[in-house]
């Protein structure tokens, strides 16, 4: 019945986190009992400490894994499509395409972040956990990323200003970050802010 109700609801590969299982009348203790049991029968596969998954049918080894992306956004970022946090950092800039460093980290920010800087290991990777300046919530954590990528941006970008300038308004335009959006929000930050936002042609809402 246990392993039933896993498979209803999680997909194959997909995390499990132990300490957010809830089922019938079962206590922690009990709930770690039954995963023990569900491993040693290789029903469950252990990826780390409190985190396990179902295994795929695959006869490849590789493809019967947990994709590390899919463990910090359950845990730190999204989760039964509430967003509670997001990827920041170099993380975030490669994926805009303001640097081609490929970090060999995650930078996160989440509302489960209990202090300023923290680092945490999910199985072999490093993992750098920030508290958010406000909040993080659907409908802020867009204009929240951009912020703290903008504070940063000098650190961030070894490119020209007008080339930070075409991908950051490039950037706005498709995730539909409006300058009054941002505004909202600016409060949250150093004065800095509005220089960046200046040099990269934000500020105000239009091209510097």
């Amino acid at each position: 019945m246990f392993f039933e109700f896993l498979k209803l609801n999680y997909k194959e590969n997909e995390p499990i986190f132990i300490s957010e299982i809830q089922y019938k009348n079962l206590n922690m203790n009990a709930i770690r009992q039954q995963i023990l049991n569900l491993t040693n029968k290789n029903l469950l596969i252990r990826y780390d400490t409190g985190i396990y998954f179902i295994p795929g049918n695959s006869i490849f080894k590789s493809s019967n894994t947990l994709n590390q992306n899919k463990i910090i956004e359950k845990k730190y970022i999204s989760n039964n499509d509430v967003v509670i946090g997001y990827f920041s950092g170099l993380n975030f800039a490669n994926r805009i395409g303001l640097t081609t460093q490929v970090p060999n980290l995650y930078e996160v920010v989440s509302n489960k972040a209990t202090c300023d800087y923290r680092e945490i290991k999910i199985g072999t990777t490093k993992v750098i956990l920030r508290k958010p300046r406000t909040v993080i919530t659907t409908e802020n954590h867009l204009e929240l990323q951009f912020l703290d990528m903008i504070k940063e941006i000098d650190n961030l970008s070894f490119l020209n200003k007008d080339e930070n300038k075409k991908i950051v308004l490039n950037y706005m335009n498709k995730a539909k970050i409006s300058f009054e959006k941002l505004q909202k929000l600016l409060e949250f930050y150093p004065d800095k802010i509005y220089k960046n936002l200046y040099q990269v042609g934000v500020l105000n809402g239009v091209s510097a």
